[in-house]
């Protein structure tokens, strides 16, 4: 079993917090780029041939940003070339403000069944704040149409820890989003990266964060007013209705493997992880060819094996399996990992439920702490 991940790495605009790999303006490379894809798709179905695919995620940038035509080429190719499930889970990333329902109409006819809306806030003066396209009458629109164009597993993207953010405003964005019942919610806290203008305009003291207290504040109201509306927190930032956990997410913590295709995009594949060339350029020249596309190829040792499923398996509310280490390691857990396990249970930032071993509500707090001590 593995999955795909596919990088569209344009946008009307770019995000003030962004620091993926995403241009704005670059409506003249849509045709190169998807040609290069589709050329990166096809030679690379030899490395997966006996695998069948049960996760396909569109990500950006803004995929929804690239005409249908093309985003029907790429899917069609997908499916030309990969044994793909029939019971798959199809994503696409979308922002509101780059679709209609004629948009919407098109991607579930082609096989979308799951879509994924970045709000990130209801109040507009902080989305503009932001850097963002939309205001909030753009994205209920965006929400019903894809509502009648038969989208039924729906993802909403939101923000705290904004800047200038108060708690009420966090509040009234939860209980907003909460009322038009999405299957699915993730809730993240802003982290300002250092290549991004948002960053720029911190350090000169123009825009204030909310500090570490109204940080914690704001993510305990996400877990009660979700959890009171019936969402289940299964990862540190997702939330879901009852059977719509995201299943292309919970192949990166569960440590799967997973192929990347497009600029930038990364893959973790036999235990080994690569990406590809962040340069635009030479991705376009490329047509596909694996060897010039590939970069920092890093074979994971046993130890760095072990680690991953440590630190990424923690993130989620499940927790890691002791079964499953001792399956997949030939080792037992407790001969790996038995000193720092004991250390953070006395710690109180991990309990154990018969062989599974899971965050605190501290630990969850606390995770990077947690998660250093595996590293």
């Amino acid at each position: 079993m593995s999955s795909l991940y596919i990088h569209i790495p344009f946008c009307i605009q770019k995000c003030l917090y962004c620091d993926f790999v995403s241009f704005a303006g670059k409506q003249y490379l849509y045709s190169d780029y998807t040609e290069a894809l589709l050329s990166e798709i096809i030679k690379k179905s030899d490395i997966c041939h006996d695998n069948v695919i049960q996760t396909i995620f569109f990500g950006g940038g803004t995929p929804t940003i690239l005409p249908i035509t093309l985003l029907e080429k790429i899917l069609n190719t997908i499916f030309q070339y990969y044994t793909v499930s029939p019971h798959a889970e199809i994503t696409i990333e979308a922002n509101p403000g780059t679709l209609s329902f004629s948009i919407l109409h098109s991607l579930r006819s082609m096989g979308f069944q799951r879509i994924s809306i970045g709000l990130q806030s209801w109040q507009n003066e902080l989305l503009q704040s932001i850097g963002r396209i939309h205001n909030r009458t753009t994205f209920l629109q965006n929400f019903y149409h894809a509502r009648k164009a038969g989208f039924e597993n729906i993802n909403v993207d939101i923000m705290f820890c904004l800047p200038n953010q108060t708690y009420s405003q966090w509040q009234e964005t939860l209980y907003s989003i909460v009322h038009l019942q999405p299957e699915h919610i993730s809730a993240y806290s802003l982290i300002l990266e250092q290549s991004t203008p948002l960053f720029t305009l911190f350090e000169q003291n123009k825009i204030k964060l909310p500090d570490e207290i109204l940080d914690r504040a704001m993510y305990h109201t996400a877990q009660n007013i979700l959890s009171q509306y019936g969402y289940e927190q299964y990862e540190i930032s997702n939330f879901s209705k009852k059977g719509y956990q995201s299943r292309h997410n919970k192949v990166y913590w569960q440590t799967r493997q997973y192929l990347g295709f497009g600029l930038g995009a990364h893959s973790f594949w036999q235990n080994t992880r690569f990406h590809n060339t962040y340069d635009m350029k030479k991705y376009i020249q490329s047509k596909g060819n694996i060897h010039l596309l590939t970069e920092d190829v890093e074979h994971l040792t046993i130890s760095q094996q072990q680690s991953e499923f440590m630190f990424m398996g923690l993130r989620m509310t499940e927790g890691i399996s002791a079964i499953d280490f001792q399956k997949r390691f030939s080792v037992s857990l407790d001969s790996v990992y038995g000193k720092q396990i004991h250390f953070l249970m006395e710690q109180n930032l991990i309990q154990q439920k018969q062989h599974r071993y899971f965050l605190t509500h501290r630990g969850i707090d606390l995770s990077n702490t947690v998660f250093c001590e595996f590293l």
